[in-house]
């Protein structure tokens, strides 16, 4: 930060990064209450993403009230708070849905290694749970990166992983159809299952919905959908990186981007897993 207003809690030096939503006008209620991550109305923006420019420059303003002040050591990570808070939203919603009833969790499954499933894992991790870690490959730096966590790699099918594992808190982000499903029916009871992928369009898988609504309904499954976040998951976001290996978040980064090669960026190659543009 290279200037603050005064009294706004920071000060020139300070690592902070900027908030991505902004609630609506009007408010609805949800963003009267600080929580526009779940506007009711559709009309928040967002930086770089709806109706406001983004942060990608080499400065720029934000307003005190959106800014998170960051770990100084956290400065050639930095750009990981954002999907770390996506997760720690998707963690608050499992527990706040959990805490419904008794809710002790011992197992969770994240399907997905990419920067969002592997943040995920991390937070399942730090908070004492055996996690394991569902993708594809078998090799590059992903299974690699899961087993450093203390966690288990897997690249079977999903729906036999799952009828091994029996998860009691499934974090999802592939946004695969028949992965979701294939965890979906296979979780312990009172399982909950957070979505954070989003699928594309106009792809039909075949399911048995009655058989699937039957284990929902028998043994109080949840499915829930979780986007974005707000200042208070940002805070949570913060305190899991700081609390993190600082070796382990830089190999997150598996390659670092010119701005005048953005392009390359966009296509991914077999060893990445977080590409990021340096401006």
């Amino acid at each position: 930060m290279r200037q603050a207003p005064s009294g706004s809690g920071f000060a020139p030096g300070d690592l902070v990064v900027g908030v991505v939503r902004r609630p609506d006008p009007v408010p609805c209620g949800a963003c009267a209450h600080g929580q526009f991550d779940m506007c009711r109305n559709g009309r928040y923006t967002e930086r770089g993403i709806k109706e406001l420019d983004g942060y990608a420059g080499q400065s720029w303003v934000v307003e005190p009230d959106y800014a998170v002040r960051l770990d100084p050591g956290l400065a050639d990570v930095g750009m990981l708070l954002e999907p770390t808070s996506v997760v720690a939203k998707a963690w608050d919603e499992v527990e706040k849905v959990g805490a419904r009833a008794w809710f002790a969790p011992k197992t969770a499954l994240v399907t997905g290694a990419g920067p969002i499933g592997l943040l995920a894992a991390l937070l399942g991790v730090q908070r004492g749970l055996e996690v394991h870690v569902l993708d594809r490959v078998t090799d590059g730096p992903k299974p690699a990166l899961v087993r450093d966590l203390g966690a288990v790699y897997h690249a079977e099918d999903a729906g036999e992983v799952a009828a091994k594992v029996r998860p009691d808190v499934v974090i999802e982000a592939t946004g695969a159809g028949p992965v979701i499903f294939a965890v979906a029916a296979n979780t312990a009871p009172y399982g909950i299952v957070c979505l954070t992928g989003v699928s594309s369009a106009g792809r039909r898988i075949t399911l048995d919905a009655g058989s699937l609504n039957r284990e929902i309904v028998l043994e109080n499954d949840v499915l829930i959908g979780s986007v974005n976040a707000n200042l208070g998951h940002y805070a949570a976001a913060a305190d899991a990186l700081a609390k993190a290996d600082l070796a382990w978040l830089n190999r997150l980064i598996t390659r670092r981007v010119p701005l005048e090669s953005f392009r390359d960026a966009f296509t991914a190659g077999p060893e990445d897993v977080k590409v990021v543009v340096e401006l």
